[in-house]
């Protein structure tokens, strides 16, 4: 792939955009792809979560790599059934991808009205997060805008994964005290493990990232969502930025567009920075966040399965479309980089970004 004279480096593109400013190149940020670069480096999938010197080093090499921007992360989707006292198993292969719940921390709303928070220094991953992050924080690379992801989550998803997202959509319809009750919970811990994070790694190089994969319009309507996902994530955002960081990763996963009106009343930063599924349109949502940074949104399914040539056509259209966002744009696939993506595909991804994102 050329390169041009004078190029910024994938740290400072990120910094230009978080300054209001527009890079020489979108930078290539994906969203998620540790279990990618372990699969990359040959080391069992279960090492992107459990073996914290062998992520940071596969991530470190692919990025390198392909040319990505490096902000090093560990943290899973279920996040909070192991942490709430339930139980997990780690990814094994190709079929087992990711740490999955073998047991809910509540069955019932007994169970609810005990369950307490977890000391956020001890729980479930956390040691291992906390691992990982005080080998990255002793580094900052050219291609490193960041050095710590602190995992701010979003109340919703960790409530669902404490109880089970269907067991807490039903209480959201029959016992909303229960449900809210959960949310407030979850919110509480979220709010602590930030705090945590800030007093371990201080806020300089530091950005807070969240995700809300369970509140989507697959899973609640935008009247539930009103009620129940958007007070919490508004709350804790608000106390995240009161805490002294500017800007918020939110990672609005999967089909939002129904909620993207209540989504815009929560706080981000100056910019925020918002990752969107391929479900959401790149336009409209630089029409909903015209002062922040959008970053998307390929369809991981293209990235899977697809040809070379489709995936390079894909993101050329994405490419274009993300140049055009007021706010600025990075590129990143919709959600996590698939872990068995061919590399072939991968390498067009990279390719097209290097051939159609560059500004005049």
């Amino acid at each position: 792939m050329a390169e041009r004279a004078g190029m910024m480096t994938d740290r400072q593109r990120i910094e230009a955009l978080l300054s209001h400013r527009k890079p020489d190149r979108v930078p290539i940020w994906p969203f998620s792809s540790e279990v990618f670069a372990v699969v990359n480096a040959r080391y069992p999938i279960a090492a992107a979560y459990n073996r914290p010197e062998k992520s940071l080093e596969a991530q470190r090499w692919i990025c390198e790599q392909y040319g990505w921007v490096f902000s090093p992360m560990l943290m899973y989707a279920d996040y909070g059934a192991w942490e709430f006292g339930g139980e997990i198993k780690w990814p094994s292969g190709e079929f087992s991808q990711a740490p999955t719940v073998t047991r809910y921390p509540v069955e019932t709303e007994e169970d609810v009205r005990n369950l307490k928070t977890p000391d956020v220094k001890t729980a479930g991953i956390i040691p291992l997060v906390m691992e990982f992050y005080k080998l990255s924080s002793q580094e900052r690379l050219d291609n490193e805008p960041f050095n710590v992801l602190s995992f701010s989550g979003s109340a919703f998803t960790v409530a669902g994964n404490i109880a089970g997202p269907d067991k807490l959509c039903k209480w959201m319809i029959k016992k909303p005290d229960v449900a809210h009750r959960l949310l407030r919970l979850a919110t509480d811990h979220l709010i602590d493990l930030t705090q945590f994070w800030m007093d371990t790694f201080g806020i300089d190089g530091v950005l807070p990232m969240g995700g809300e994969p369970t509140s989507a319009n697959q899973l609640i309507s935008p009247r539930h969502f009103e009620q129940f996902a958007l007070p919490y994530v508004k709350e804790l955002n608000e106390k995240i930025l009161a805490m002294g960081y500017q800007h918020i990763y939110e990672h609005i996963c999967g089909e939002h567009n129904a909620n993207l009106p209540f989504w815009v009343q929560t706080p981000f930063g100056d910019p925020g920075i918002i990752s969107i599924g391929h479900e959401i349109d790149i336009e409209m949502a630089a029409k909903y966040f015209p002062n922040d940074i959008i970053v998307g949104n390929l369809d991981t399914s293209i990235i899977q399965i697809g040809t070379p040539q489709q995936v390079y056509e894909a993101t050329k259209q994405v490419i274009l479309k993300g140049k055009k966002c007021p706010g600025g744009f990075a590129f990143s696939p919709g959600c996590e980089l698939p872990p068995m993506s061919p590399p072939l595909n991968v390498w067009g991804m990279t390719k097209a970004v290097n051939d159609f994102g560059w500004y005049e």
